[in-house]
């Protein structure tokens, strides 16, 4: 195994060094590789396997997004070509983009962090200039970050021969990412609405369009997408709720919502089985854990088993010896005295809709809230973190006041 980050990251099996009050880790974790470090020092606090290559799943969206955010403005639009569509894996996750239909940059990023959704990713990769581009893309960007056992085939994550990735670079990866103002809005995002097909407007308003100008207009809303010829009754777009597939962000499916999450990504394949990586803050403390395919029988075990690992990082911080920890991308080595932009710079604008972290509830932690009303970003804090005293991660956590 690569020893990026430390040779204890480098062993097989578990690492972790327990000081004076530190709890051991909790027995029920069963994922091939796993990982608990702190997003802001980057030390890792334990790990397992941690640069063991496995099948990544959806978490390799993550470097997609980290890859060609900043590209486009959000309300750029995309009309989606037939070939844009094709190429798919069979059973491939769906937000439920058409073709022949216009979407906005934003549409596009909310299919693909809350619904995971392939076709969202593959149109985007279309306006990036296709897949083979956006591959070589992500493995550039992947060696920048020094996420050296990743090795992209697909830029949705899906099976493909080769397709690996660590607990480690996802890490790294999702670190970098949530440098960026739009993903960790996107991330933190639980529901959202989507756009679908074009309906008719009803007879009874056409026939008033018809008696107010005396023209026949019925077919005028035919003529195209977005077409609103004069006297013609404007089409209308249905939409359609989205909600995040990351369940310890929502609290779907009988799994509770963790205190504090913040994001940012889960997966599931028949190679990969389930992968996830995720982000919370709790009394000021920001941890990041990774969980790649678990094999205990329990009832959505990755999330449980990241949960797990979160609770003991709180418990366990400052009562540890590091084992190892998350370097910086090769531009903030060389220049360190530069803010690096290659992973490191946010996103123009912020993301309009109802985004929101999970609040704390029960004792402990004070929750993270990266709440919008509308479009309008409600910032309760303007803290600054510094990610090895040369790496920003600017402005990441917003806080509310406790409930």
């Amino acid at each position: 195994m690569s020893t990026v980050g430390g040779a204890r990251l480098g062993t097989a099996g578990t690492q972790v060094d327990l000081g004076a009050g530190a709890p051991v880790l909790p027995k029920q974790l069963s994922g091939r590789a796993w990982i608990v470090a702190d997003a802001e020092s980057g030390e890792v606090l334990a790990a397992h396997n941690a640069h063991w290559r496995l099948p990544p799943a959806s978490t390799l969206k993550m470097l997609f997004a980290d890859t060609l955010l900043p590209r486009w403005p959000k309300e750029k639009e995309y009309k989606v070509a037939p070939a844009d569509l094709r190429g798919m894996g069979e059973g491939s996750s769906l937000v439920g983009v058409k073709e022949n239909l216009p979407y906005s940059v934003h549409d596009l990023w909310m299919g693909v962090f809350l619904r995971s959704g392939n076709d969202a990713v593959h149109a985007l990769a279309a306006m990036n200039g296709g897949v083979p581009k956006t591959v070589k893309e992500m493995q550039a960007h992947a060696n920048e970050l020094q996420a050296l056992d990743t090795h992209v085939v697909s830029p949705d994550g899906y099976d493909a021969e080769g397709q690996v990735s660590s607990a480690y670079d996802l890490t790294l990866i999702a670190r970098s990412g949530l440098q960026k103002k739009d993903f960790r809005e996107y991330c933190a995002t639980p529901s959202a609405k989507f756009p679908g097909e074009y309906v008719k407007p009803k007879k009874n308003e056409k026939d008033k369009k018809d008696e107010k100008t005396g023209t026949a207009q019925a077919d005028a809303d035919q003529q195209g997408a977005g077409s609103e010829q004069e006297g013609a009754v404007p089409r209308k777009r249905e939409m359609f709720e989205i909600q995040n597939t990351n369940r310890l962000l929502t609290g779907a499916d009988g799994v509770s919502q963790y205190r504090g999450i913040a994001g940012v990504k889960n997966g599931n394949t028949t190679h990969a089985g389930a992968t996830f990586t995720g982000v919370a803050e709790r009394d000021g403390r920001v941890l990041l854990v990774t969980v790649m395919n678990p094999s205990s029988g329990e009832a959505h075990a990755v999330y449980q088993e990241s949960a797990r690992l979160l609770d003991w990082g709180f418990a366990a911080a400052g009562k540890v010896k590091p084992v190892g920890t998350l370097v910086p991308p090769k531009s903030a080595e060389t220049n360190p005295s530069s803010n690096p932009t290659a992973a490191g710079a946010d996103s123009a604008g912020s993301t309009g809709g109802q985004v929101a972290a999970a609040h704390n509830g029960g004792s402990g932690g004070m929750g993270i809230a990266l709440a919008l009303a509308g479009a309008a970003l409600i910032v309760l804090s303007g803290a600054v973190f510094l990610v090895n005293r040369r790496h920003p991660l600017p402005d990441m956590v917003r806080r509310r006041p406790r409930p």
